[in-house]
C-alpha cells in the first residue's frame, strides 16, 4: 500500500463503547434497554415538551460522556493517519477523534458535536459543559442566555436533517478513498450508511470491523469481528507495513 492511498474510516458507536460511552442499536444498547429514552433526542418531543427536555438534560448531566477519554480503536486512527492520508466520517459526537489527536480538519461529524449546544432560536452555540453547570446549579431546562430560547445539543436528533455541506464532503471523500473502514456501525442509519456503496461504486476496497452483521458485509473485503480495540490496532498495523 503506497502512501498515496487514501483511507476514509466510518466510525460508528461501536468505536466508543470501550471508552465508556454506550452504542445504541446493539444488544445491549441504549434503545434496547430503555425504548423511550429516543424520545429524549427527538426533535418534535424534545422542542415541544419541557419535561422531556428536563430529563434529556438529566440523561447528559449523568451519562457523564464529556469525560470519556479516547481509547486503543481511536489512537489506532491516528497512528494510522501518520503514515497516509485519512479522512474521519464520523456518526458519533463525543469528539474523541480530536482528542485523540486528529485535526479537527481530517474528521467529519456527520451527525454533530455533543460538546457544543445550540439555541433553536437564535442559533448561537456555547459549550455543553457551561450548559451541564446550569443543570448542575439547579436549573432543570437552561434557556438561550441571548434571547431565551430553547437550547439543545449541537447534534442532528431524530427528525432532523443532517447538514448538507457535511453530508457532501463526506460523500465527496467516500467517491474518492481507496479503502474504505466501517468501524463500529451498524450500517443501518442512512444517509450515512449509504456512504458504503458510494466508495464501494468508486472502486474501494471496503474492509468492516464490527462485532454484529451488518446489511454491507457482501460487498466487504474483508470482516473483523473481534474487538475494535485490538481488531483495529491490528489492522492498522498491517496497513502500515
Amino acid at each position: 500500500m503506497t502512501r498515496r492511498t487514501l483511507v476514509a474510516a466510518l466510525t460508528g458507536a461501536g468505536i466508543s463503547t470501550d471508552s465508556g460511552i454506550p452504542d445504541y442499536r446493539g444488544p445491549q444498547g441504549l434503545w434496547q434497554r430503555d425504548p423511550q429514552a429516543q424520545q429524549l433526542v427527538t426533535i418534535g418531543p424534545y422542542r415541544a415538551d419541557p419535561d422531556v427536555r428536563r430529563r434529556a438534560w438529566l440523561m447528559r448531566r449523568d451519562a457523564g460522556a464529556l469525560a470519556a477519554e479516547p481509547n486503543a480503536g481511536h489512537r489506532a486512527l491516528v497512528d494510522l493517519a501518520h503514515t497516509l492520508p485519512v479522512r474521519v466520517l464520523t456518526q458519533n459526537v463525543d469528539g474523541l477523534h480530536q482528542l485523540a489527536g486528529l485535526p479537527a480538519r481530517k474528521v467529519l461529524e456527520l451527525h454533530g458535536t455533543a460538546r457544543e449546544v445550540q439555541c433553536l432560536r437564535c442559533h448561537r452555540r456555547t459549550t455543553m459543559a457551561a450548559a451541564l453547570d446550569r443543570v448542575a446549579a439547579g436549573e432543570p431546562d437552561p434557556a438561550c442566555l441571548d434571547c431565551g430560547g430553547v437550547l439543545k445539543p449541537a447534534t442532528v436528533m431524530f427528525g432532523e436533517a443532517l447538514d448538507p455541506v457535511v453530508l457532501d464532503q463526506a460523500r465527496t471523500v467516500a467517491q474518492a478513498c481507496d479503502l474504505f473502514l466501517a468501524i463500529g456501525s451498524t450500517l443501518q442509519v442512512h444517509p450515512a450508511a449509504g456512504l458504503v456503496e458510494t466508495a464501494v461504486e468508486g472502486g474501494a476496497r471496503l474492509i468492516i470491523v464490527n462485532a454484529e452483521p451488518t446489511p454491507y458485509d457482501e460487498l466487504a473485503d474483508e470482516i473483523l469481528r473481534d474487538p475494535i480495540s485490538t481488531a483495529l490496532p491490528a489492522l492498522v498495523h498491517r496497513l502500515r507495513a
